[in-house]
């Protein structure tokens, strides 16, 4: 079972994120299992934990995930609220949306790559909500879902320009980890 756990903040999409990551799963033949948790109160703003499960199997459980494979981290100043970190697997992934490097950030002994995703989805679509975008950068790394079922379902999601928007940007995002930008 491939586990997924997304940081972000109320109001930045991490609960439609991980529910686009289950749907994209399902079109690549796999189960998903997308939840939510919020970790300071339900308001725009507050840290937010959502989960999403990836197996062959059908998922039963829904339970937040401890241990996970893949970190997705919507908002870099969470590094200062909570421990990102906590129970990533030791091969896990981070994906980080921030213009500086690990270095910069002070990281080390973490396999990390940050995307300027803010950036990116400011240029596309219009306002830097790095849900999509970071989905681009989750499918390039993790192998696993294709980045044309991933902007398949963004079309699904957002019908019309919004959602041409959002997979040009999370292709771009794609993009730029596989070094094509």
């Amino acid at each position: 079972m491939l586990e997924i756990r997304i940081h972000g903040r109320g109001g930045q999409g991490s609960a439609v994120a991980v529910q686009i990551l289950a749907a994209a799963a399902f079109e690549e033949g796999y189960y998903g299992r997308a939840f939510i948790a919020v970790g300071g109160g339900e308001r725009r703003g507050a840290p937010v934990f959502a989960f999403c499960k990836i197996d062959k199997e059908k998922i039963r459980e829904q339970t937040k995930i401890a241990n996970p494979d893949v970190l997705i981290v919507q908002d870099v100043t969470l590094l200062d609220a909570v421990n990102v970190f906590d129970g990533l697997k030791p091969d896990g992934i981070v994906l980080m949306n921030t213009e500086k490097s690990p270095e910069e950030l002070g990281i080390s002994g973490i396999n990390i790559k940050t995307v300027p995703a803010s950036r990116i989805a400011a240029e596309i679509i219009g306002a830097p909500i790095t849900n999509t975008t970071m989905l681009g950068a989750f499918s390039a790394v993790a192998n696993i879902i294709s980045i044309d079922s991933i902007k398949k379902v963004i079309k699904a999601r957002f019908p019309g320009s919004r959602g041409e928007k959002n997979a040009e940007a999370a292709q771009k995002t794609y993009d730029f980890i596989r070094g094509k930008t």
